[in-house]
C-alpha cells in the first residue's frame, strides 16, 4: 500500500470520537499516530461499547473502532515533568490533534502559541463543538447536541416522528473527517512554505456544511425544509418502497427511469397518467404514485427487484441491516474490512479501513489498537530518558 502520510508524526490527545476518528484516518494513510492519554484512565472510549468485559479491560469496542495503528503513551499534563516530556514530543511532531474545550490547553501552558515556540512547523488542530470563538465556544457539546443545533434532527424522520436523531454519531464523524481533511491540506501547504498553522474545527459548522442542498434551499430559495422520512424531497418516485418481502430504495429520478420502472412493474399506464407526467407532477402526487407502485412491487421480493431494476438502468438497492451491509459482496470485493490479532490472547478482530483506494490498493494499519500506555517506555527512551528517570516518573504519577 502507498503510505501517503509516511514520515508524518501525529500527537493525538483526543477522546471518544471526533478527534480519535480523525487520527485513525491519518494512521490508515501511514502517519505515525501517538495517543497521549491520562495515566490510569486514558481515552473514555476505552470503557465504551456493547461488550462489558472489553470495557472493563480498557479495550471497549468503541475504542477498538478508531485506534488501530496508533501508539499509546500515558502522560499527566498537569505536572511540570509531564509538560516537559510533552514539549519534547512536540519538538519532533508534525501534527497535534485535540478536542478539549477551548482554553484547556492554553491554561496548561501548552496552547498553540506556546508550542509553536517549540515547533514552528507544527500543524495544530483543535476540534470542538462550536469552534474556538463565539458565544457558544465554551459550551460543552456532544454529537446529539450538535445534531439538534445544526437542524439535522429537524429534517430527520417524518411528520409524525421528527425531530429525530440520526442513528449513529454523524456530527462527531463529520467533525473528524473535516479535521483529517484540513490537516492533510495544511501539510501540503507546509511542504511549500515550511510554516505550521492553527486549525479550528467546529462540529456545528462542519455539520451545516454537509447539508448543502438543504441549506441552499433555505438561504437562496427561502424554502424551509420539512422532514420527509424515507422520501427524497427532490424527486418522485425516489424513496423507500415495500415489496412482497423486504424494503427497497428506488431512485427513478429521470423521466426515462420512471418510464422503465413502470414497464418493469407491469404498470405502463402509469407513465401516461397525467398525474405523473413529469417530475413536479409526480412530487405533487407522491402518495398516490407510491401506493400504485407498491401494488406492482408486491409481486416480488426486494432482492428480485434489486437485481432486475439495476440490470435495466433503474437505480435501486435493498434496505439492509448493518450485518447484511458488512457482508455484502460489494464490500468484500473492495476489501473495506481488515482482520488483525488483538494481543495478548491473539484474538482476531475486524475493523474498517478508509473509504477509498490508492492506485487500486486498500489503506491499512500495521498494528492493533494499543493497550493504555503500551508504548510509554519506548517513546520515552527515544526521547532520551533512561530507565531510572522513567521509573521515577512512574512513581510520581507523571506517566
Amino acid at each position: 500500500m502507498k503510505r501517503l502520510l509516511q514520515g508524518v508524526r501525529v500527537l493525538d490527545l483526543a477522546n471518544v470520537l471526533a478527534g480519535p476518528f480523525a487520527g485513525y484516518q491519518l494512521a490508515l494513510l501511514g502517519a505515525e499516530v501517538i495517543k497521549v492519554e491520562n495515566p490510569g484512565s486514558g481515552d473514555l472510549a476505552r470503557n465504551l461499547g456493547a461488550d462489558k468485559a472489553r470495557n472493563a479491560s480498557g479495550m471497549g469496542t468503541s475504542f477498538l473502532a478508531q485506534n488501530a495503528g496508533k501508539k499509546s503513551i500515558t502522560l499527566n499534563l498537569k505536572t511540570e515533568q509531564g509538560k516537559e516530556v510533552f514539549r519534547k514530543l512536540c519538538a519532533s511532531a508534525d501534527v497535534l490533534l485535540e478536542n478539549f474545550r477551548p482554553g484547556v490547553m492554553q491554561r496548561l501552558g501548552l496552547g498553540y502559541e506556546d508550542l509553536r515556540r517549540v515547533r514552528p512547523e507544527l500543524v495544530y488542530c483543535a476540534i470542538s463543538g462550536y469552534g474556538q470563538t463565539g458565544p457558544l465556544a465554551a459550551s460543552p457539546a456532544y454529537d446529539q447536541i450538535i445534531q439538534g443545533r445544526s437542524g439535522v434532527m429537524s429534517i430527520t424522520g417524518d411528520a409524525q416522528s421528527a425531530p429525530l436523531r440520526v442513528g449513529y454519531p454523524v456530527c462527531d464523524t463529520i467533525g473528524g473527517l473535516t479535521a483529517a481533511f484540513a490537516i492533510a491540506a495544511a501539510l501540503v501547504q507546509r511542504g511549500r512554505d515550511g510554516a505550521g498553522c492553527f486549525l479550528d474545527v467546529s462540529m456545528l459548522d462542519s455539520a451545516l456544511v454537509t447539508m448543502g442542498w438543504i441549506v441552499s434551499n433555505q438561504l437562496i430559495a427561502k424554502r424551509p425544509p420539512v422532514p420527509m422520512g424515507n422520501d427524497n424531497f427532490t424527486a418522485s418516485p425516489s424513496g423507500t418502497f415495500r415489496t412482497r418481502e423486504g424494503l427497497i430504495n428506488i431512485a427513478a429520478n429521470k423521466q426515462e427511469q420512471f418510464e422503465k420502472l413502470c414497464a418493469l412493474l407491469g404498470l405502463p399506464e402509469l407513465a401516461a397518467d397525467p398525474r405523473f407526467a413529469d417530475r413536479e407532477d409526480r412530487k405533487r402526487h407522491r402518495q398516490e404514485l407510491t401506493a400504485l407502485l407498491e401494488q406492482g412491487l408486491a409481486e416480488g421480493t426486494a432482492p428480485y427487484w434489486d437485481e432486475l431494476l439495476n440490470r435495466h438502468g433503474v437505480p435501486a438497492g435493498q434496505v439492509l441491516t448493518v450485518e447484511q451491509a458488512l457482508t455484502q459482496d460489494q464490500v468484500r470485493h473492495r476489501g473495506l474490512l481488515m482482520n488483525m490479532p488483538l494481543p495478548p490472547g491473539g484474538e482476531e478482530i475486524t475493523l474498517t479501513r478508509s473509504g477509498f483506494l490508492v492506485d487500486g490498493e486498500c489503506s491499512a494499519v500495521q498494528s492493533p489498537p494499543p493497550t493504555l500506555g503500551e508504548h510509554t517506555d519506548d517513546i520515552l527512551h527515544a526521547l532520551g530518558y533512561g530507565d531510572e528517570s522513567i521509573a521515577r516518573m512512574r512513581e510520581e504519577g507523571v506517566i
